[in-house]
């Protein structure tokens, strides 16, 4: 029986021998840290704000859109209150620079609704200008961002 605790004994000291050089030795990144705008030369960082007129035009004519088209709905965003910013680089500044953004939207329904929706930079057509994705609380009918539009968020 000492013959079997010797040899399980000298295990675990190698395995702590083992644990102890890797605890020691620095992890490498698994990728870069700098900024998309010095890897990547189309990168400004400069993006429009949350509050902006074509941002939220672009997000009213394209729900209109899809609403009319796809779910065959007459429903329509009227107006906007409450726009704030809810990130701006949140997923970190080596990715494509992103502002998050939240508003209530006012429907042609009569219902209040939330907006969440992101602004990125070349994500516009063929990768020219900003792009905007969007979701609308309570009317993401195929769930495309997960429930209440959870997957739009930073």
């Amino acid at each position: 029986m000492a013959f079997t605790f010797g040899k399980l004994a000298g295990k675990f000291v190698l395995a702590g021998a083992v644990l102890a050089v890797l605890g020691t030795v620095q992890p490498t990144l698994a990728r870069p840290q700098l900024p998309a705008e010095y890897r990547f030369q189309p990168y400004t960082g400069s993006l429009p704000a949350c509050e902006d007129g074509g941002v939220l035009g672009t997000i009213q004519s394209r729900f209109s859109s899809k609403e009319s088209e796809y779910w065959n709905s007459s429903l329509q965003i009227v107006g906007y209150d409450r726009i704030r910013e809810t990130g701006y680089r949140s997923n970190g500044s080596d990715y494509i620079p992103r502002r998050y953004c939240t508003a209530r939207a006012y429907m042609n329904d009569g219902r209040w609704r939330q907006v969440t929706y992101w602004v990125g930079e070349n994500l516009g057509f063929i990768g020219w200008g900003w792009g905007v994705e969007w979701c609308v609380a309570g009317v993401d009918r195929n769930y495309a961002y997960g429930p209440a539009c959870r997957a739009a968020r930073p």
